[in-house]
């Protein structure tokens, strides 16, 4: 079969006329004389049957069929919502207080559906609050239909939302919360009377069992000693109670005048009664003579001073405690290095550095009284950042150093620990003294701590020449630190100043630029440089900068930089003077911005089409002129005078005229650009998804789905004169195509109706549509059509054959004994059930599913399944009351395969009834062969109804009973049953 086929196209005018609609001028596209294909047309209908690509013949889709509602629905809706569940729920309270509530176990999976309703089809945002004070879900929002987590934890509870909106009223919101249920094991604590506490803990008269337990929802605690339980009342030297300080359900057990007796194993066992299959967890305490709290001891001084590099061991060992306590080291500084190793009580740190510093403390517990704790300080040795400053004679309004004057050094040093500095200095390299000209002091730690001074009284000429200060600490170990001051008749303050041509500094966006300030003095400061004109960080995001030239450097230079530049000198390695400073402008031009920088134009031809260019800012500001081009040909330039934009018109639209347009406004700095598209492509169509009813259901193993759409602005271009739709099966790569003519102008809103026949059931199918105009293909929508049962909030007619995991929303009886199981002849194991069960689906198909009970063990004789549909709403004829109630066919088919069959039985139940008012419609027993047969049961429910399946085990494990094809239509049965209500109506 060649992939590409020859068309022809069949006309037929139907005067079809329907209580809603008209169907005119249908035209029909069918390949021509395909090998494998035929083409009947009956009427107004035309059918198209292919090769399947698996090779088996498939019938497609049929029937090109455009029907316009031209009426005056509203199709254009605000959005509706409401959320279902299917996940591993453990309760759903569907109203309490206007809420929703949803239980779920810690670990299951949480599976939220939010299903809505509006056209055009409304985006969806899921959000999550109110799990603790700052909890984000999953630090954004989900933006799907469906919310799924697996293994759900306990903090991802809370109230989940979700939100629908799309731009027309409010958005609609739903919210249901979260209640994960979780319990952890308990923890038993014991303690000793407070006011009578002596040398050996439980030589004490009373002591107290504490069981404490992490749970939601709160649990039910019970003690036993040994085998016996405890309660209140139950033995005189027992006390069970609540303290006045907790909430909750926790209990205490106080054991008064410790007796022999009350030496025994305790067990706390914790409940939440079966809450969502939460077993119960139980814990064991061994209360004995011997019982004692934890002791432990430190083999290790406090603190530890240590070099870096050297390796650090602390030793940490138990004295006492019964149970043997356990020991856990923990850091001041929230968590051990990644290097420490913790065994049997010793914590070592390998190679130390400054970073480890922090206090280590060794815990000991054993549940008896409060955990032991024993702490030590590590202290790493080290010396860093060594500065120094001159300070000239503060007597004198002089910033200069002169002879006969005083002046003072300082040299000040990081130091770990402060207590090991110590400061020695060196004039031209020779140790020196404190003197009554000399005087070396060091400053008072709590003023300025690691600092020492060089005060020189009197200076004179004899004077000049490099003094030296050096750090060190006792015991060496580390490296001295040691800072050079020449004191000399060069040595002056400094002075800042600005190269000339150096401000303002005129660069482009992106540019590299440097800002100078020129430094003089003797020695030269440090420079720091920050924003004059605002308070901003500086390009590397402090808010201040070194500089030891005067050179700022800046990369990538944006317009956010513009602005004045402080250079300042530094305290620090200079005078200790008032600081210099000095400023600089920093001009950056930047093309013009402008809007908008891409535009979409959709027009028809012939008709007009205006442009516009707006500068939003520039600097310059001054705009030099503005160039519009389509494509690279020139259309049109010119400089601006006072206006801020620039616009180009088309008068009349030509064909030539579609094409990308560019606005270029320049200034001196380069251009910005305005980009237009102007094309005569059609929106995309919109899919209706709020359709009543869409699915239908002619013959078994095809299904039928009416597929309806608006047009988005379909005013905006040419008209639309056909509609190209495409249509594959999920995971296939073959499109078939079929054009559909328009005949007339769509409205805004006007809903679209074409039928998609003979699509194979239960496949699912994508779905894509592709408006033409003159102008040639527009922008492309698809959409999945999906087989589901049509379930109908008024019951016409309802079909389920099991295919979808979802089972047509049939659910498990909770009050059963064992489930139905949804089941394929292909993957079941035959050999552990023989001689029993359905070999393949009522259509013959071994790929086809069912459901059926599984009989093997652990089943028992009278074991019953259920299995509940959903809940159907009556349709009365009269609106005010059933005089007459409706009439449905209710048919399945049904397997009863094997020696041990029980009993298969099918329920009505109404509302307000339970199953055993209902009584069954249909029952039957015993083997029946090993084929399918039909069952046929005509009903007349006078409320809203479910129909129920129970299957009852029989005397062995050949008695599997399987269902398939389950269908309810209006309307009595054809030949019903003499007698509807036991009698089986049975057809091969």
């Amino acid at each position: 079969m060649s992939q590409r086929s020859s068309w022809i196209t069949a006309s037929h005018v139907i005067a079809a006329q329907f209580a809603d609609r008209s169907v005119s001028h249908v035209t029909v596209l069918v390949p021509l004389r395909q090998k494998g294909s035929d083409v009947t047309v009956r009427g107004a209908e035309a059918q198209l049957g292919s090769l399947h690509p698996s090779g088996v013949f498939t019938a497609f889709f049929t029937l090109a069929v455009i029907e316009r509602l031209r009426s005056a629905q509203k199709t254009h809706t605000p959005p509706t919502v409401r959320i279902v569940h299917s996940g591993h729920a453990c309760n759903v309270e569907e109203e309490r207080y206007s809420e929703r509530v949803y239980t779920i176990r810690e670990g299951e999976t949480l599976e939220l559906t939010c299903l809505v309703t509006g056209h055009p089809r409304p985006q969806i945002r899921w959000t999550k609050t109110a799990g603790s004070v700052s909890d984000r879900f999953q630090d954004s929002s989900v933006f799907n239909e469906t919310l799924h987590i697996a293994k759900i934890q306990r903090h991802q509870g809370g109230r989940y939302y979700c939100k629908a909106e799309n731009g027309l009223g409010s958005p609609a919101i739903k919210s249901i919360r979260v209640d994960v249920y979780y319990l952890d094991d308990p923890v038993v604590t014991v303690h000793q009377s407070i006011g009578e506490a002596k040398e050996q803990f439980y030589y004490e008269r009373t002591v107290f069992l504490r069981c404490v337990a992490n749970s939601n929802p709160p649990i039910r605690y019970s003690w036993h000693r040994g085998r016996d339980v405890l309660s209140q009342g139950s033995d005189k030297g027992v006390e069970i109670y609540e303290p006045f300080f907790t909430q909750g359900e926790t209990k205490i057990l106080k054991l008064k005048n410790l007796r022999p007796k009350d030496y025994a194993n305790y067990s706390c066992i914790a409940s939440v009664r079966n809450v969502c299959g939460i077993a119960d967890r139980k814990v064991v305490f061994r209360l004995t003579n011997k019982t004692a709290p934890a002791s432990i001891k430190l083999l290790v001084e406090d603190p530890i001073v240590v070099n870096p590099g050297q390796t650090v061991s602390l030793v940490c060992i138990t004295t006492g405690g019964e149970p043997t306590p356990t020991l856990t080291w923990t850091s001041s500084s929230g968590s051990l290095p990644e290097k420490s190793v913790v065994k049997d009580g010793t914590l070592t740190l390998p190679a130390v550095s400054s970073e480890d510093a922090g206090v280590y403390s060794c815990v000991a517990s054993n549940n008896v009284g409060n955990p032991a704790k024993k702490s030590t300080t590590i202290i790493v040795r080290a010396l860093k950042k060594g500065r120094f400053w001159i300070t000239p004679d503060p007597y004198h309004n002089d910033d200069n150093i002169q002879i006969g004057r005083e002046v003072k050094i300082s040299c000040q040093v990081e130091a770990t620990p402060p207590e090991e500095l110590q400061f020695s200095w060196l004039k031209n390299g020779r140790a020196l003294r404190s003197s009554e000209r000399m005087v070396i002091t060091q400053t008072d730690p709590d003023i300025s701590p690691g600092t020492t001074n060089l005060d020189i009284i009197d200076l004179k000429f004899t004077d000049f020449g490099t003094y030296t200060c050096v750090a060190s600490l006792r015991g060496g170990g580390i490296p001295e630190i040691s800072i050079d001051v020449n004191i000399s008749s060069t040595t002056v303050p400094p002075n800042l100043t600005v190269p000339r041509g150096k401000s303002p500094l005129v660069v482009r966006e992106g540019e590299t630029v440097e800002l100078e300030c020129l430094v003089s003095g003797k020695p030269k400061p440090i420079i720091l440089w920050s924003r004059a004109d605002k308070e901003a960080p500086m390009p590397d995001g402090s808010m201040q900068m070194e500089s030891y030239d005067g050179v700022l450097r800046i990369v990538n230079v944006s317009r956010e930089m513009s602005g004045s530049y402080r250079c300042q000198t530094s305290q620090y390695n200079g005078f200790n003077v008032k600081p210099r400073e000095a400023v600089v402008e920093l001009i950056v031009q930047y093309p013009p911005a402008v809007e908008p920088v891409w535009q979409e134009v959709r027009q028809g031809l012939g008709r007009p089409v205006a442009l516009n260019c707006r500068v939003l800012r520039a600097h310059p500001s001054r705009v030099l002129r503005y160039e519009w081009r389509l494509g690279s040909r020139l259309l049109h330039a010119g400089h601006f005078d006072s206006r801020d934009e620039t616009d180009y018109t088309i008068r009349s639209l030509a064909r030539e005229g579609y094409g990308e347009y560019t606005c270029d406004i320049i200034n001196e700095a380069g251009p910005g650009r305005c980009n237009f598209l102007v094309t005569g492509k059609a929106f995309a169509p919109e899919f209706y998804y709020d359709t009543y009813n869409p699915l239908w259901q002619n013959r078994p193993r095809v299904y039928g789905y009416k597929l309806q759409w608006t047009q988005m602005n379909p005013s905006a271009v040419d008209r639309i004169m056909a509609y190209r739709l495409g249509i594959r099966q999920t995971g296939q790569q073959r499109w078939w195509e079929q054009e559909i003519p328009v005949e007339g102008n769509i409205q805004k809103g006007e809903l679209i109706t074409h039928n998609l026949t003979e699509l194979i059931r239960p496949e699912a199918y994508v779905v894509r549509l592709t408006p033409i105009t003159r102008f040639g293909e527009g922008d492309s929508t698809t959409r999945i059509v999906t087989y589901s049962a049509p379930v109908n909030p008024h019951l016409r007619e309802f079909h389920c054959s099991f295919e979808e995991e979802p089972v047509c929303m049939f659910t498990q009886d909770k009050n059963d004994d064992f489930d139905w199981t949804r089941h394929s002849a292909a993957t079941r194991d035959t050999k552990y059930t023989p001689n029993t069960g359905p070999s393949a689906d009522r259509a013959g198909s071994k790929q086809g599913f069912y459901m059926y009970i599984e009989t093997s063990r652990p089943r028992k004789e009278g074991d019953t399944a259920r299995l509940l549909s959903p809940t159907f709403n009556v349709a009365p004829k009269n609106p005010y009351s059933i005089t007459s109630p409706p009439a449905y066919c209710f048919t399945f088919y049904y397997h009863m395969y094997g020696k041990h069959i029980g009993t298969l039985n099918a329920f009505v139940k109404q509302k307000g009834q339970s199953t055993s008012d209902a009584g069954p419609v249909w029952s039957l027993s015993g083997n029946q062969g090993d084929r399918w047969r039909q069952a046929k049961i005509s009903i007349h429910p006078i409320s809203s109804f479910q129909v129920i399946f129970e299957g009852i085990r029989g005397p062995g494990i050949e008695g599997d009973i399987a269902i398939d094809d389950v269908t309810l239509e209006e309307g009595e049965c054809p030949d019903p049953p003499s007698n509807r209500m036991y009698r089986a109506c049975i057809s091969m």
